[in-house]
């Protein structure tokens, strides 16, 4: 099974649940509004892509953020910050056994889901 974490609504997880889709595979949506967040999972999360990778610099979130908290962003912060708003967390993330992959790219995805 295909896992994908994200949000319905957000223009790439919907990218990235067509690819799946139309190459073959039947993804799920782990909406993080709907879903909720586990803490456990972020931190593994974390530890496969690298914490600063987590953070989606382009997001409204983001924008939103405090100035201080930008200028002071450490792996704690951060992992506090994302466990509070998952829609500062990049999208989507792909989970499928030993695969996983951060936000979307078609090269990426092909050579993963051969």
């Amino acid at each position: 099974m295909v896992t994908v974490y994200g949000i319905k609504n957000c223009d790439t997880v919907k990218k990235a649940m067509k690819w799946l889709v139309d190459n073959g595979q039947e993804p799920q949506l782990h909406d993080y509004r709907v879903d909720g967040l586990d803490s456990a999972w972020l931190a593994e999360m974390a530890e496969k892509f690298g914490w600063e990778k987590l953070v989606n610099k382009r997001s409204t979130t983001w924008r939103n953020l405090d100035e201080e908290i930008k200028q002071n962003l450490t792996k704690e912060i951060a992992m506090k910050v994302l466990n509070e708003q998952p829609t500062l967390i990049k999208r989507p993330i792909v989970i499928k056994d030993q695969i996983a992959l951060l936000g979307f790219n078609e090269k990426e995805y092909q050579n993963s889901f051969k």
